[in-house]
């Protein structure tokens, strides 16, 4: 029997056996103290090493070029290593003086100390700020501590590693990157500068760019941050294609070039790329292929990328990718089993991982150590014009729901699944199949026709009324095989060509250029896929999700229910859906029942069927309920994106702020989040509040967030006001009956009009500028109307229930007071000045602007010559066109002079030649007289 000392130094011995394997594997000879040999090879591990007087022997003594860098401690398999750090630091200062000359001091001390089981390795690096030990697979190589030790002489006074580069970081250009990003950057960094976990989390809704701020992070860190190289995980590898291109598209701050100018980017291929790679862009299944020496090639291939195990993986060390090759791991999105059966290759690594996810489960929680950096909702994103709302759309059937049966003897035709061959046999049984069976062992053809057939004919009257064009539709099947069925039935449903539809599946024909087609083909409307585009894929004008396949987990469902969430440009979605005006919304058209899971969140637009008007009627008698407040920020969200540049301008003067902001605050009020806060800081839980409770609370929250609208009565006027002049609606009910016609003009109309206009005047006398300053003139005889303002009046006149123009006006005008009426109106915008003049009794009679102006000039020119005053040919064409600016735009300024006709004659330095030192002085005479 042996004892307890026999078993322990047995233990230590079985384990430096394994530390010897582990040094050599990992590029180190090792040696014992009397054979040693610094000549055979960049790194020396030396066993045995006898320390300054008082600091023992030390198990390992580690050379790199030949100067001594750092000491190992080894303890046998399942010794806490954390126990023994005080053994380890008492080696890295106990460095006999004989030794010194060659040894790489930091902070009077060895820089790199390890404790080693064999089975667990530690490392404390003496070169970070607040050095701490951390896990590690294995030792890094000499290669390895030897670019440490550069980097700290280079260094100097500075910090030498990253951990100590990321707290000196500059701060961040902003100009490119919208405020979710900027917080989830600033999240990041204040993670690795503190250095609290080695793993952050960012919570970024589906669409509100994750991989753009994660390119920009990875520039920040390879510039400034110390870092070396990034591996950057995709979910699929033709989302490596996608994120490539985002890495060789982004304009770095300041000079603007490439990051592939300064950088290398590439897709991981094989383990001997790595040396010249900056980037390197991956799914973790083909890490894993490479870690275990396998080949890689760069083809889709969806026996690699859709590979998930049914047991976690394990790793082994390759010394042509080892642990240290990446400081950094950014996961975007990456397979749904990453922090489960792929775990071991992201703890394979020496390096801060970051995640990037829509949404976090528990085991992504669990896996970042709940360190998440910053929060990004996808209601939030819809608040702030990143994404769109959606809606839902139900299509349910018998068989769908209930699957069916067949009797026996009945012919039925079978499909080979790996050949496709068809024949035509009797079944010996009945045939009994549920709903899940459906698709995969059956197929219902009824139900198939059934289902897009309802999609087709509800398409324009109930999905998206008043629409003729199909809108890009992307269908979720359940596989390959049901995906062919799909797109055949579909073209057959719609009566249209292969160009109509397409499948879009790894196994089709040009998977890629089949997608290109779909993002900016007018003609391919409809795409079918299993999970090719499920994750990842940008198909900006994509405005319906259909899932003929049913979804379980919450964060695929967010991904893939985020394929419709882009927003687009109107110039670019109208290229490929002429009838269409805005992308404001999607809709998920659910034939399965997908949306029917408690995962699900709903959208903003809960309350469809109640206006917007009356919802701004509740906001002001603070009625308003939760459901109807979340709705209230997904109407003015889609109105924000109908708006021109003009237009939100102008509600945003108005709201005293902007109109974003509001709808932020309203997705707030109805936030989880923060009614558990809200509900906190009255000592209450969320869950286990009484509903009372819970409502008083909520209650507050949505009063705060209304306020702004409760407030400005105005503001809820213009809103509307706005609102109606962007819809249009199509009376098929009502049917016309002719009162008359001929060249008639009914009276009664006209009068209407005028009375109305009128009436409009006085309504807002105190609110139009364009009202005020000629109400000022008419009782101060000064002053005159600026060209900003005749628009603001226009803008708001041309709106509904009013729709009128200054033609409209005058016509009008016209017909009701003819003997008052000179000239007919230019139909120009500064006869509105003429209208509002003879309205509110500052002139007897309604003359065009144009002619008033005309008549004016005329009388100065009159008064000049009576006062001796005689103008050359030179001059009078300056002042001629300085009367034509007057007569179109009802003011005269010295930077009109910058403009055309005036600069082709040298601008206001031209008008001082012509004129003389007077110039200034006929530009404010003229403009003051001829505008009245």
């Amino acid at each position: 029997m042996h004892t307890a000392a026999e078993l322990a130094l047995a233990a230590e011995q079985r384990a430096r056996v394994r530390i010897d394997a582990q040094l050599r594997e990992s590029g180190w000879d090792v040696q014992d103290a009397k054979q040693l040999n610094l000549f055979a090879g960049p790194g020396v591990a030396v066993r045995e090493v006898v320390m300054a007087p008082g600091h023992g022997r030390v198990d390992y003594l580690l050379y790199v070029d030949r100067e001594v860098v750092g000491v190992i401690e080894a303890k046998p398999e399942g010794t806490t290593l954390s126990g023994v750090e005080w053994q380890s630091a008492m080696y890295a200062n106990g460095l006999p003086e004989a030794h010194r000359k060659r040894s790489i001091q930091h902070d009077g001390r060895l820089p790199f100390v390890f404790e080693a089981s064999g089975s667990e390795s530690h490392f404390t690096n003496g070169m970070d700020p607040d050095p701490r030990a951390r896990r590690l697979f294995q030792f890094p190589r000499p290669e390895t501590l030897a670019a440490l030790v550069r980097d700290g002489r280079a260094a100097g006074d500075g910090p030498a590693t990253w951990r100590g580069k990321v707290r000196r970081l500059p701060p961040l250009t902003t100009e490119s990157l919208r405020p979710a990003q900027i917080t989830a950057v600033d999240g990041i960094e204040r993670s690795l500068a503190e250095q609290r976990f080695d793993r952050s989390l960012v919570q970024m809704a589906t669409g509100a760019g994750k991989t753009f701020t994660a390119v920009t992070e990875a520039y920040r860190l390879l510039t400034w941050g110390g870092f070396r190289r990034v591996l950057f995980l995709v979910d699929r590898n033709n989302l490596g294609d996608q994120t490539l291109g985002e890495f060789q598209n982004y304009r770095t701050p300041g000079d603007g070039r490439r990051f592939t100018e300064l950088y290398a980017v590439q897709k991981l291929t094989g383990a001997g790329m790595l040396a010249s790679s900056n980037v390197v862009i991956s799914t973790i299944q083909r890490v894993h292929r490479v870690l275990q020496g396998r080949e890689v090639v760069d083809v889709d291939d969806p026996g690699v990328d859709d590979f998930v195990p049914d047991a976690p993986v394990t790793v082994a060390y390759n010394p042509e990718l080892p642990p240290e090759a990446f400081d950094l791991v950014i996961v975007d999105e990456a397979h749904r089993s990453i922090y489960g059966v792929w775990r071991s290759v992201l703890e394979y690594f020496d390096a801060h991982v970051v995640g990037l996810t829509a949404t976090p489960t528990k085991q992504t929680f669990g896996f970042f150590q709940s360190n998440l950096v910053s929060e990004y909702t996808y209601p939030e994103s819809v608040a702030d014009n990143v994404n769109v709302d959606f809606d839902i759309y139900r299509i349910r059937t018998r068989i769908t729901g209930e699957g069916d049966r067949i009797e026996a003897g009945t012919f039925v035709p079978k499909v080979d699944r790996r050949t496709r061959e068809k024949r035509i046999e009797a079944l010996d049984d009945d045939l009994v199949y549920t709903s899940g069976q459906l698709d995969r062992a059956v197929t219902s053809t009824s139900q198939l026709r059934l289902v897009l057939k309802t999609f087709r004919d509800r398409l324009f009257t109930e999905i998206f009324p008043g629409r003729s064009t199909v809108p890009k539709t992307l269908i979720f099947c359940k596989d390959d095989n049901h995906a062919e069925e799909v797109v055949t039935t579909v073209r057959q449903v719609f009566g249209r060509g292969n160009d109509f539809a397409a499948k879009i599946t790894y196994n089709a024909k040009d998977p890629k250029g089949a997608l290109q087609a779909f993002r900016t083909s007018p003609t391919l409307r409809i795409a079918v896929t299993v999970d090719m585009i499920a994750t990842g894929t940008d198909v900006k004008p994509l405005e319906c999700v259909f899932f003929m396949r049913d979804v379980r987990s919450a964060q695929y469902f967010e991904q893939m229910k985020g394929r419709g969430a882009r927003t687009i440009a109107q110039a670019d979605f109208r290229a490929v859906t002429p009838d269409a005006v805005e992308k404001t919304r999607f809709v998920i058209v659910d034939a399965v029942g997908v949306t029917e899971h408690d995962f699900v969140e709903p959208p903003l637009n809960r309350e469809k069927g109640v206006s917007l008007e009356k919802l701004l009627q509740r906001v002001a008698n603070l009625t308003i309920t939760e459901d109807e407040t979340a709705t209230l920020a997904s109407r003015l969200s889609a109105l924000e994106l109908q708006l021109t540049p003009a237009e939100r301008a102008e509600l945003d003067e108005v709201a005293g702020g902007s109109l974003r902001g509001i709808v932020q605050g309203l997705v707030h009020a109805v936030s989880v989040d923060a009614q558990a806060e809200a509900l906190a800081a009255a000592g209450l839980d969320l869950e286990a509040a009484s509903e009372p409770a819970r409502i008083a609370v909520v209650d507050r929250l949505i009063e705060a967030s209304v306020e702004p609208l409760v407030a400005n009565p105005e503001l809820r006027s213009r809103i509307l006001e706005l609102r109606r002049s962007h819809d249009q609606v199509i009376d098929e009910v009502s049917v016309d009956e002719l009162l008359g016609a001929g060249g008639v003009v009914d009276t009664d109309r006209a009068r209407t009009i005028v009375e109305s206009w009128r009436d409009y005047l006085d309504e807002n006398r105190d609110e139009i500028a364009a009202i005020q300053l000629v109400d000022e003139a008419r009782r101060s005889g000064a002053g005159h109307v600026s060209f900003a303002a005749i628009q603001e009046l226009a803008e708001r006149i041309k709106r509904p229930p009013h729709n009128w123009t200054p033609e409209v006006l005058w016509t009008a005008y016209e017909a009701v007071e003819r003997s008052r009426v000179r000239g007919s109106g230019n139909r120009q915008l500064t006869d509105l000045v003429s209208l509002l003049r003879f309205a509110l009794g500052a002139d007897a009679e309604l003359v065009p602007f144009a002619d008033a102006v005309h008549a004016r000039y005329a009388a100065w020119l009159a008064q000049q010559e009576q006062e001796g005053v005689v103008f050359t040919d030179a001059q009078r064409w300056w002042l001629d066109r300085m009367a034509e600016v007057v007569a179109s735009s009802a003011e005269l300024t010295p930077a009109d002079l910058e403009l055309a006709p005036f600069s082709e004659r040298g601008g206001q330095a031209g008008a001082v030649q012509a004129l003389g030192a007077g110039a200034a002085a006929y530009v404010r005479e003229l403009g003051e007289v001829l505008a009245g």
